[in-house]
């Protein structure tokens, strides 16, 4: 496995490098085919209020896998350690996942959402006056509509299983996953649900 170590608006120390290179050997025992592991510490200056502020990125590359974790901390080793801990906790969440079946087909992480589950989600709107206790909401001040603001990113679309991009997504740590289902061929997305349950919303 390759390490590399990038630093931005910072030096980056031997000792620094030392503490990193002791952990990362764990990556290859809990992912197998690890080609790299890359890691980013960026320094941010917030004097007008905290002060500086490390961020470290971490992303693996493996065979036809990638995945990431970052944190922000007071100094560099506190955000390494905890980005570290993220990383190895969505190794293992992928892990135990493929431990009680293999493949989708009857797996209750992967059941399809239907019409009739979207009533059992718990959604209820907002009281507006508990923005602002002791305020009646009538009398909230209306500072008008901001900008909108849209991002567009696109990707190379791969067809893949629904259990590969559950897979996929656990290890990037998002809450959803954009991908070609393999079995029809539909423009689909899986996402986590409550526990360990996941669903999948397919175009038509």
């Amino acid at each position: 496995m390759e390490l590399n170590i990038s630093a931005n608006n910072l030096t980056v120390s031997d000792r620094f490098r030392d503490y990193v290179s002791e952990r990362a050997e764990k990556v290859e025992h809990l992912l197998h085919r690890v080609q790299e592991l890359a890691i980013k510490v960026t320094r941010h200056d917030h004097s007008r209020n905290s002060g500086p502020e490390d961020q470290v990125e971490l992303t693996v590359f493996a065979t036809g896998q990638i995945i990431r974790a970052e944190a922000h901390a007071q100094d560099k080793f506190s955000a390494f350690d905890m980005a570290w801990g993220k990383l190895t906790e969505r190794l293992r969440r992928a892990n135990d996942r493929r431990k009680p079946h293999h493949g989708h087909h009857g797996s209750p992480g992967t059941a399809e959402l239907t019409a009739t589950e979207f009533s059992s989600l718990d959604i209820t709107p907002a009281d507006l006056s508990l923005l602002h206790p002791g305020e009646p909401a009538e009398e909230i001040k209306d500072f008008g509509s901001s900008p909108v603001v849209i991002r567009r990113k696109e990707f190379h679309a791969e067809k893949m299983t629904a259990d590969d991009a559950i897979t996929n997504m656990e290890l990037l740590g998002h809450d959803f996953y954009l991908f070609l289902d393999a079995e029809n061929g539909k423009p689909s997305v899986a996402y986590r649900r409550k526990g360990w349950n996941y669903g999948i919303i397919a175009l038509v």
